[in-house]
């Protein structure tokens, strides 16, 4: 085995076990470390990697709009996983990273990954001032302002974008303060978001640049072992509704009814946690996507806030065809509260 085979092997061993079970996410912790219920977050250190946990992502979705009236989505994710709880200098560090980028338009969908050993400063995070990277890609900040104002870009072989970011609300803990349990077993992670970024700024098509507008959504999370076993794939929303309420949810799909979780969030920040089955993701269309039948129409529901509304895919064809599969993009919704949002599939 040549050397540059053996470096693809060492990369790939963690998109593997994604692949096949979430990078190891319904395993057994296997002496790393696994979130317990009360603890406080701490930040801005929080905003950094948690080397001492399995997985870890840094996941930025956002619905922009055109100057002709355009609608238009992008996805920027850092993934970090370990292969062991520790870190070490070069070659040698145990932490694994690799980096998805996408952009939606109503008629295309473009992507691109980059792989990176920990280690080398190839890929990483620093959380003060904030800048998680991989190679050119970048999502940073300045020194003391946390995760307030952040610059986003990344660059695939036909696509790009160049985006300021700006938070006009607070952080939210998801869960029951940031204590996110993902199936009946107890299974859960650390996860908090920022839905609150106004957004502008660049995108680069075949066509030419496009200036945007819009709003984005960071999700932070990180845990050992957040599926149980048995859970084969999941549905995630991230909704932001014209009346300035916001919604997260997710469905983790097993062989049975399945696990449920929500978060209402106030204009203000405020956040109301519903935990299984007061949400209901129920697909209502399919469509083929890279030889699968996807829903890519659905009814979601959380009746104690009078939410009832059909969210579809701006583009069906929004398939990250990646090391790991998965859909990704935006979504319009209408009924009892209209707006856009983003919706994630995993498991088809």
């Amino acid at each position: 085995m040549n050397a540059k085979v053996l470096i693809l092997l060492t990369l790939l061993w963690p998109v593997t076990l994604w692949a096949q079970g979430f990078a190891g996410l319904g395993s057994t912790a296997d002496g790393f470390a696994t979130p317990q219920r009360g603890t406080p977050f701490d930040f801005p250190t929080d905003h950094g990697a948690h080397p001492d946990y399995r997985i870890e992502w840094w996941y930025l979705t956002a619905n922009l709009t055109g100057a002709d009236g355009r609608d238009y989505g992008i996805q920027w994710t850092l993934f970090r996983s370990a292969l062991a709880p520790e870190t070490s200098q070069g070659w040698q560090d145990p932490q694994v990273w690799l980096g998805h980028v996408g952009l939606t338009t109503p008629d295309a969908h473009f992507t691109a990954e980059r792989f990176a050993r920990g280690g080398v400063g190839q890929a990483g995070v620093i959380a003060d001032p904030f800048r998680a990277w991989i190679d050119e890609w970048a999502m940073q900040g300045s020194a003391g302002d946390g995760l307030n104002a952040l610059t986003l870009s990344a660059q695939g072989d036909d696509f790009g974008y160049d985006l300021g970011l700006r938070a006009d609300g607070p952080l939210v803990a998801q869960g029951q303060g940031g204590y996110s349990v993902k199936s009946a077993a107890g299974q859960a992670s650390y996860y908090y978001s920022q839905p609150f970024y106004q957004i502008a700024g660049t995108l680069h098509l075949p066509g030419g640049p496009v200036e945007v507008t819009g709003q984005g959504w960071l999700d932070r999370e990180w845990s050992s072992q957040p599926l149980a076993a048995d859970q084969t794939g999941w549905d995630w929303i991230s909704l932001h509704f014209d009346d300035g309420t916001k919604l997260m949810g997710f469905a983790l799909r097993d062989d049975g009814a399945g696990y449920t979780s929500a978060t209402w969030i106030a204009p203000d920040g405020k956040p109301t946690s519903y935990g299984d089955g007061a949400l209901t993701l129920t697909p209502l269309e399919t469509s083929e996507v890279a030889g699968r039948d996807v829903p890519t129409r659905w009814q979601v529901d959380l009746p104690d806030k009078g939410i009832a509304v059909t969210i579809d895919a701006l583009n069906p064809q929004s398939w990250m065809g990646l090391s790991f599969p998965y859909w990704e993009g935006p979504v319009r919704i209408e009924g009892s509260h209209p707006g856009r949002g983003y919706l994630e599939m995993t498991g088809y």
